[in-house]
């Protein structure tokens, strides 16, 4: 399951060489309205994409549905595209989350480049070889695992995006430096975010991603070690669903952020990580992502919830877990009174 990834700042040259080295058929280039109207005429230099056939999408990740799917297959199908095409997707999660499953099921798999224009797209769903969309309420429900054949990831899309967003990605950024070491957790969480260039951000993908490559290289169908990616995903894709049940959906990474806080006090109680740095992760998460309010109440629906994860295997809740930074322990099984305890002190140190 290998992958090319280009980490360079000048996308419309990397992509140009991509398509010229590939001798494809036809070319395709999916986006989602925003990224139709502020990132694409950013790579007008890029001679591919001004013969390729658009396919654009509804923006949001309440679009990332089975019809968004099929309008990407029917787009691709009526434009002619052949095994030899292909389909470049350009945007974030959605885009490349739901462009590699088009791509990877239309005439049984056609190739795919993804170019990620999100922090979080960057890091976190243009790499690893995951697709999917959403389906019966429950976030990637449907997918495969198939790699892009290239990934162009790049720093200079960021300035297009608002704060939030940009804080929505970083939040992979600090799960994948606690899954490398202290110091590269320290590296992450001292970024000064109103004086970092784009090649200070590049450089600090770069390293972001690599963390990501080495574990999913180890393991590219999440039989063992990629479950460690898995770490504050339990506690945040709860948070994400019943965010969206309440009607106030809130993003990805800000789920995770609070995600890791909660999981960082289960690795406390479980496996002693510890405190000093448990302290300065929810330090960095409120004072970034403020607190996604919980009360006792909320805690039963949360729970069931988590049961509901694809890492549950019988109904019970599991969780990557950490002894230290960089000392990932996986498929810990955590009993409702710990993760109501955990979730009480995450409110103690969100100030809730």
């Amino acid at each position: 399951m290998s992958q090319t990834v280009i980490f360079t700042n000048d996308v419309a040259d990397a992509l140009n060489r991509l398509v010229v080295q590939g001798g494809y058929h036809s070319v395709a280039v999916l986006t989602d309205e925003h990224t139709r109207q502020l990132v694409l005429p950013l790579l007008s230099p890029c001679e591919a994409l001004r013969r390729a056939t658009h396919i654009t999408i509804a923006a949001g990740e309440s679009h990332k549905t089975l019809e968004s799917l099929t309008q990407v297959w029917t787009a691709l199908q009526q434009s002619g595209a052949t095994r030899q095409s292909l389909l470049v997707n350009l945007g974030g999660g959605l885009v490349t989350d739901l462009g590699g499953l088009a791509a990877s099921t239309f005439k049984r798999g056609i190739p795919f480049v993804n170019v990620p224009t999100t922090v979080l797209g960057a890091v976190d769903a243009a790499v690893g070889g995951k697709t999917g969309i959403d389906f019966g309420g429950l976030k990637n429900e449907i997918g495969t695992f198939c790699p892009a054949n290239a990934v162009i990831v790049s720093a200079c899309f960021f300035d297009t995006l608002p704060r939030e967003e940009v804080m929505a990605g970083y939040a992979e950024m600090v799960k994948h430096a606690m899954l490398q070491s202290g110091d590269e957790l320290n590296r992450v969480l001292d970024t000064d975010f109103g004086h970092c260039t784009p090649e200070h951000m590049l450089e600090l993908v770069e390293a972001s991603v690599q963390v990501k490559r080495r574990i999913v290289a180890e393991d590219p169908t999440e039989q063992g070690l990629r479950r460690a990616l898995n770490l504050g995903h339990t506690v945040g894709h709860a948070i994400e669903s019943f965010a969206l049940e309440r009607g106030k959906p809130v993003r990805h990474g800000y789920a995770v952020a609070w995600g890791l806080v909660v999981e960082s006090v289960l690795s406390h109680l479980r496996q002693g990580f510890p405190s000093e740095v448990l302290y300065r992760l929810a330090r960095f998460v409120r004072e970034n992502y403020g607190a996604f309010h919980i009360t006792c109440d909320d805690y039963d629906r949360l729970l069931q919830l988590m049961r509901h994860d694809k890492k549950s295997r019988h109904g019970e809740i599991n969780c990557t877990l950490l002894r230290q930074c960089g000392d990932v322990a996986l498929d810990v099984t955590v009993s409702d009174d710990d993760m109501k305890a955990a979730i009480d002190i995450y409110r103690d140190l969100m100030g809730i």
